[in-house]
């Protein structure tokens, strides 16, 4: 994998203020409330950095926009000091695993009184991103998917139970992940479900919405956030 950008908050404590029983365990989490105190449910995944300022950041961006977000850490209060840690991190992390973890979040925020939607959207960004379309595949509660520049690790999931439509948010620059990736993923999808995904492209490199990393691209950014909002409005209600 290509060297990423690092972190906002590079090795900062993780950014938790919940926690929920998930996968047969305690897990933690940042719970972000919109300003009318409820609304449409949406997971946020990490990077593979973890559960930095720069997630709890779009949770927070979110909830100002009317969704009730919250972002599971999959690492268990750890956050990656460097790529190499990340990356040791992230494969240490079974995609199973990882998936079981955040069907727990979807229970929890959908047990929720201040959500309002039946089912979830789920944004996530880098590793993340990769996890929105392997959880969208795996449950139907997912109703909208929005992965930022996802990374795939190792095959891709059988999307034949896909109930979400997908908006996806990919870098031009980014060697990371080649645009023939894209191809592959948009016909899986579409041969499998019956669901065209529409996967965007951006003059940018990997990681172009992390603001605090060294490949944030403003307008490729700004311009992302804009599809995405009234995409998950216009799923969740």
């Amino acid at each position: 994998m290509a060297e990423l950008p690092k972190p906002k908050s590079t090795g900062a404590p993780a950014h938790q203020n919940v926690t929920f029983p998930s996968g047969g365990t305690t897990a933690h989490g940042y719970l972000a409330l919109p300003p009318s105190g409820s609304g449409p449910g949406v997971i946020v995944i990490q990077e593979w950095w973890g559960l930095t300022d720069h997630i709890a950041d779009v949770a927070d961006r979110l909830a100002a926009e009317g969704f009730v977000a919250l972002a599971p850490d999959l690492y268990g209060g750890n956050v990656a000091h460097d790529s190499e840690e990340a990356l040791r991190m992230m494969r240490a992390l079974p995609v199973s695993r990882g998936v079981e973890l955040l069907s727990g979040a979807v229970d929890h925020l959908l047990s929720l009184d201040e959500v309002t939607s039946d089912t979830v959207g789920a944004v996530g960004f880098c590793m993340g991103g990769g996890f929105v379309v392997y959880l969208a595949a795996a449950d139907p509660r997912v109703s909208a998917a929005v992965p930022f520049y996802g990374v795939i690790q190792g095959e891709l999931p059988d999307f034949s139970g896909l109930k979400a439509q997908i908006l996806g948010h990919y870098g031009e620059l980014d060697q990371s992940i080649p645009a023939e990736s894209l191809e592959a993923l948009r016909e899986a999808v579409r041969e499998q479900s019956g669901i065209t995904p529409d996967l965007r492209l951006y003059p940018a490199n990997h990681a172009f919405f992390n603001d605090g990393g060294q490949t944030y691209d403003a307008e490729s950014a700004a311009r992302a956030w804009e599809r995405t909002v009234p995409f998950l409005h216009e799923r969740l209600g």
